[in-house]
């Protein structure tokens, strides 16, 4: 699929596309969903009246919200996978438009509920579990929404806020159209001499050639546009960032970092603990990428050299459908109830697999409650293509685990564990791969794809995590988020990154293409999650029947308790340093086995 020309969306063969009609069999679902939620909209904005009169008004008014919320939850899901099929189809923005419309209004019709928990005394709280015991089934819920106690304005103001969530929105919005739908780029030469059109899909595969000529000038053709439009997005960027802080500010936090990791009940030590270990580990990435230099041999190395896989061409290469049948095989250690999970993702259709014109890039999963937790992906014949399919299908156990186990307030999770089941499928598919393919080529090539992989989430996403805090930094104490300082700071924390690697200059101006930046503090749990799936990966393939169960607790858990909480029962301390330095310790011994292997 990787120098074929893009299809139409009505071109790509049905089993290749995500079945939305388990949702809603047509549109008209969604309208009725829709109306359902404007409907009720009045009487949750009413229930300020009469939910905290006494225990069972509050349980009433809480399955209410659930009512609600399941149903936008649904009606959004649907109107946003439709979007991002193909995000030149107009009557499909339109749709997701109106959903986050609703939403936000529902939003601010509950904005009041907060702060009247917050302003209970504790012996008020506890009189209404004693008025109604129904309500132990929201005590969690309900003792998460207190620990904001002092960062929750009037309900007015906090209604207000809610209704400015879509022009908060705005900046995020504009990149997302710009980067899928209105960027294009110029054609490149193929290795074979051939004219092809560089897309966001296919620039993986060209920046992996293993012609320099190739990858110098697919690097160079992707960064046009962006430094073209260099100014447009250090505004988007610019905007997305005072939105975080303003955020922060009226809500008594002392940072957007603060702000951000607080409402996931993760202490910030977590995120400097990650930081300053990787920046003592940066010797070990120069130490990788020398590797890299010398097997290319190349006398220096450019920044478009850093993706070639060094073990030269692939000995393994994967189709989807061979993918598919050996992802079920590579999780059969996860167990039957996870086997079962795999099965059901195939045969319903949760994935949408092939590139067509206009779809949003990259990958992801995403779901509701009440829907299947589906997958984007724009699949190329590739083997990082297939740790994408597992580390998405990852997510997705993780979002049917939770929503089988857990009722509706508890049944999605922190985006701070998110990342640690995905990649602990990444680090299970490794170990299957290492012992499926025992040659010596192959053995290499599975080595770098790991380091490579390592080196790409938790060096790259702490370098990223690194300069979105600056910029939030420089923002808060009023210095200007121009092209030309982010451009700066960017390359200077790239450059101590890749201390042994020529800083072209287009590499200043990265940061426009990465759309992590407007997830507010998001990118940092790659890293920690990769950190954490490599000791429950260890505990799944070589520990007790206990170990796993303790595992597929974990999927199960949801947001039954503080996510810290949750890992620690898995088996991970992730307030402590040991798992990262253990990471560290597994990278430290595959490149060691790689070295030997290149050398001999």
């Amino acid at each position: 699929m990787a120098n074929k020309k893009p299809l139409r969306r009505e071109d790509v063969p049905v089993e290749l596309t995500w079945d939305l009609s388990a949702i809603y069999e047509s549109n008209e679902g969604f309208e009725k969903d829709l109306e359902f939620v404007k409907s009720q909209i009045p009487a949750v904005a009413a229930a300020k009246d009469t939910a905290l009169k006494d225990g069972e008004s509050l349980l009433a008014f809480l399955n209410l919200l659930n009512v609600v919320d399941d149903k936008i939850e649904t009606a959004y899901v649907y109107s946003h996978l439709k979007a991002d099929q193909d995000t030149s189809n107009n009557e499909n923005q339109v749709l997701n438009q109106r959903a986050f419309s609703t939403y936000i209004d529902f939003s601010g019709a509950s904005a009041w509920f907060s702060p009247a928990i917050l302003a209970l005394s504790d012996e008020e709280f506890e009189e209404y579990f004693k008025q109604e015991p129904g309500l132990e089934d929201f005590r969690v819920l309900l003792e998460t929404a207190r620990i904001k106690k002092g960062h929750v304005l009037s309900d007015k103001e906090e209604a207000l806020l809610s209704k400015a969530s879509e022009v908060f929105q705005g900046a995020s919005k504009t990149f997302n159209l710009l980067n899928n739908a209105d960027i294009k780029f110029d054609e490149i030469t193929t290795e074979d001499g051939e004219k092809v059109e560089l897309t966001n899909g296919n620039y993986s595969v060209y920046i992996e050639s293993k012609n320099q000529a190739v990858r110098k000038e697919a690097f160079e053709t992707l960064y046009k546009p962006y430094i073209n439009l260099k100014n447009t997005f250090a505004s988007t960027l610019g905007t997305e960032v005072k939105g975080h802080n303003f955020s922060a500010l009226v809500h008594n936090y002392d940072s957007a970092r603060q702000a951000a990791l607080a409402s996931n009940q993760v202490p910030e030590e977590v995120y400097d603990a990650l930081v300053e270990v990787v920046n003592e580990k940066l010797p070990l990435l120069h130490r990788y990428i020398a590797l890299q230099q010398k097997a290319l041999g190349l006398d220096e190395l450019h920044m478009y050299d850093l993706y070639v896989p060094i073990t030269g061409d692939a000995p393994i290469k994967y189709n989807y459908e061979e993918a598919a049948k050996a992802s079920r095989e590579a999780l059969l250690p996860l167990g039957e109830e996870y086997a079962e999970i795999m099965k059901k993702a195939y045969a319903d259709r949760w994935i949408d697999v092939a590139e067509n014109i206009g779809k949003r890039s990259g990958g992801y999963s995403s779901g509701a409650y009440s829907t299947a937790p589906y997958i984007l992906l724009n699949w190329h014949d590739e083997l990082s293509n297939f740790f994408t399919l597992v580390h998405e299908l990852g997510h997705s156990a993780h979002s049917y685990f939770t929503r089988n186990t857990q009722p509706k307030q508890y049944g999605d999770y922190s985006i701070f564990l998110a990342e640690i089941a995905s990649t602990t499928n990444e680090n299970i598919l490794t170990d299957y791969l290492l012992k499926k393919h025992t040659d010596k080529e192959a053995q290499k090539y599975i080595l770098n794809n790991y380091l490579h992989r390592f080196k790409s989430t938790i060096f790259r996403q702490t370098q990223f995590a690194e300069f979105e805090h600056q910029i939030h930094l420089m923002d808060q104490q009023g210095q200007p988020l121009t092209q030309e300082s982010l451009a700066k700071v960017y390359g200077e924390i790239n450059a101590k990154y890749y201390a042994n690697v020529i800083q072209d200059e287009q590499i200043a101006y990265e940061w426009a293409r990465i759309p992590h930046f407007y997830m507010n503090y998001y990118v940092f749990q790659y890293a920690t999650g990769m950190a954490a799936a490599t000791a429950l990966s260890d505990k799944i393939l070589h520990g007790t029947p206990e170990d796993l169960e303790a595992y597929l607790n974990y999927l199960r858990a949801g947001r039954s308790d503080a996510p810290i909480e949750v890992m620690k029962k898995a088996g991970v301390d992730m307030t402590k340093k040991d798992y990262l330095y253990d990471a560290f310790d597994v990278f430290e011994k595959r490149l060691s086995q790689l070295e030997a292997l290149m050398s001999e």
